[in-house]
């Protein structure tokens, strides 16, 4: 069974157009992104409020959008994207997803999704990132 991880974008990026792996800034999405590979995940991939779903070498502009503020149509239209694009990539069937994001940016998909795990679900922010970095050093 293929393992993909899929992280959530954040709001702290870069000011220029970068690969999608270098873009983002924040603490949380770095640990995040040496948890996924470290969990050994086939492929890694960033859900975006823009984008639907990024590979990491995507090349893309900064960009200001977050699911957070977003109404629920709006969130559904988002996540029907990305199960759409998931299923372009790879067989949602038979594929293992670890989550690593919000609530919103995961609750429209996962009724999609067969195979997933959460590792830090209900985990407070300072927490997870504690975890994290514990995790991945």
């Amino acid at each position: 069974m293929k393992n993909v991880a899929l992280i959530s974008c954040v709001k702290s990026k870069k000011t220029n157009k970068l690969i999608v792996s270098d873009l983002y800034t924040s603490t949380l999405f770095k640990y995040n992104l040496a948890y996924a590979k470290k969990i050994g995940s086939d492929e890694i991939y960033i859900l975006s409020a823009l984008h639907g779903l990024l590979r990491l070498d995507e090349q893309i502009e900064p960009y200001e959008k977050t699911l957070n503020k977003m109404r629920k149509a709006e969130r559904l239209e988002c996540s029907k994207k990305v199960i759409s694009q998931l299923k372009e990539l790879c067989s949602i069937d038979n594929t293992n997803f670890t989550i690593l994001a919000g609530v919103k940016y995961r609750e429209y998909i996962l009724p999609h999704l067969n195979e997933y795990s959460i590792p830090f679900e209900g985990v407070r922010f300072g927490e997870q990132l504690k975890q994290l970095k514990e995790l991945t050093s």
